[in-house]
């Protein structure tokens, strides 16, 4: 699972959190791409996990300046990433939920 690298004694900086949250989406992105979609879900619970541990760390300790600027653009990396994975996952998921209904596409 991601996490944000430091050392035992440190906190985490909230970039930090960002910043695996931002290699978990790439992650993703890239197993997305490879059709492995069990990998996908794995890493989308880390994401959870991570979305979930930044919430709890901003508490009181606001970003500023050029974090500002980093975090906006890490930000809108992630959702570039979540777009092409939703593309990617589109037909995957038509296909489920044809199967789930009992709909066979037969080939003409």
């Amino acid at each position: 699972m991601t996490t944000p690298e430091r050392p035992m004694s440190e906190t985490p900086s909230l970039l930090s959190y960002y910043q695996a949250i931002e290699r978990a989406s790439a992650d993703m992105l890239a197993a997305a791409k490879a059709g492995d979609w069990d990998e996908v879900v794995k890493l989308e619970g880390a994401c959870v996990l991570l979305i979930s541990q930044l919430k709890h760390a901003a508490r009181g300790q606001p970003l500023a300046g050029d974090e500002l600027k980093l975090k906006s653009r890490i930000m809108q990396r992630i959702l570039v990433n979540d777009a092409e994975i939703r593309m990617l996952a589109e037909p995957w998921l038509e296909r489920l939920d044809d199967l789930l209904a009992g709909r066979h596409k037969t080939l003409h």
